[in-house]
């Protein structure tokens, strides 16, 4: 659904359809990223190819376990100009994504939004919040419906914030 609540056309409507099949929770994670991460480091951060269809922002977290830095493209829901809502969704797979332990254990983070990197820090959306949220993003990409359809886990959503030059 686009923002000012317009019908997608039929060319995001097909998209949102492949995208909420099992075939694609299989062959996309494998194949996304990397094209993902070739284009922006290719564009100096100005391109992201999956952000033709939804926004999106590489993320940069501390491992959880290792301790380095690990960067990963996502799709994400801008909430204005310093918040983005980002969905642990795995494309629908079992397992929560690693980037979300990543902000569980190391919530301040970096995104690169539109060719600018932006010091973030990360929280886990829980009860009412998180379900405003979910419903938010269910009308921003309504295929993540069938994802939490297809898995056991609640699919976790964290805000992520920009920090500004205070530390805040």
């Amino acid at each position: 659904m686009k923002a000012d609540g317009a019908r997608p056309r039929y060319g995001v409507r097909l998209i949102q359809r492949v995208s909420s099949g099992r075939a694609f929770a299989k062959v996309a994670p494998h194949i996304v990223p990397a094209l993902d991460r070739a284009v922006h480091r290719l564009t100096r951060g100005k391109v992201l190819l999956s952000a033709r269809m939804l926004p999106g922002v590489i993320l940069t977290t501390t491992g959880a376990k290792s301790g380095l830095p690990r960067r990963t493209p996502l799709a994400c829901m801008p909430e204005g100009d310093d918040t983005w809502l980002l969905i642990g969704s795995n494309f629908g797979r079992p397992g929560h994504p690693a980037w979300t332990a990543n902000l569980l254990a190391h919530p301040d983070a970096e995104i690169s939004w539109k060719g600018r990197d932006i010091a973030v820090r990360a929280r886990l959306l829980e009860g009412e919040e998180r379900e405003e949220a979910w419903a938010a993003a269910l009308r921003f990409w309504p295929p993540y419906a069938a994802y939490q359809a297809r898995v056991e886990r609640r699919i976790r959503l964290f805000r992520v914030t920009r920090v500004n030059a205070c530390g805040r």
